[in-house]
């Protein structure tokens, strides 16, 4: 036993021996370190919170943009300008009118009238309000260079909408 208490007392010794003047510089060393490390470790506050406000989205009451119904009631209003499809087709209504030719004109007093070739070949008169063309076209003015025709088309919505188009007179010197 009394070897037991011989090394205790040893170790006892060496240990208040390293505690002098020896390892100030560690301590000193920890006391700044700490110090910085409560200056480095502020936090900031916070920024303040906006209260929430929600958002009441109430789509009953908005249209429905793919209710068949108010598309139905759009184009019967738009229906103004649709076209007479009970009146009798004129001949010249089954060509295409980038396939008809002016070719010339016929004047009795004021009365003038163009003369239309067909792509089989044949002259038709035309006058103020005839019908040609498959677009609904009527005659609106005749010309000695062109016939002027107020065309009713279906645009993309399935509205219908009126557009102007010329049959210009065919210049017969460039056939040549």
């Amino acid at each position: 036993m009394n070897k037991s208490w011989g090394i205790c007392l040893a170790a006892g010794l060496g240990l208040v021996g390293c505690s002098g003047e020896q390892f100030s510089d560690l301590k000193t060393w920890m006391d700044e370190s700490s110090n910085e490390l409560k200056l480095k470790s502020r936090v900031e506050p916070l920024p303040e919170v906006k209260p929430y406000q929600p958002y009441v989205y109430d789509a009953f009451s908005l249209v429905d943009p793919f209710n068949r119904s108010k598309m139905e009631i759009a184009k019967k209003a738009s229906g103004a300008l649709a076209p007479n499809m009970n009146r009798p087709k004129e001949t010249l209504e089954a060509y295409d009118l980038e396939k008809l030719r002016m070719v010339g004109t016929l004047q009795r007093g004021k009365d003038i009238n163009a003369l239309i070739r067909t792509p089989d070949g044949n002259l038709y008169r035309v006058k103020m309000g005839s019908y040609m063309g498959q677009n609904f076209g009527m005659v609106t003015a005749i010309s000695e260079t062109g016939v002027t025709l107020k065309e009713i088309v279906e645009d993309s919505g399935g509205d219908w909408v009126e557009r102007t188009s010329v049959l210009a007179l065919e210049d017969t010197e460039q056939k040549k």
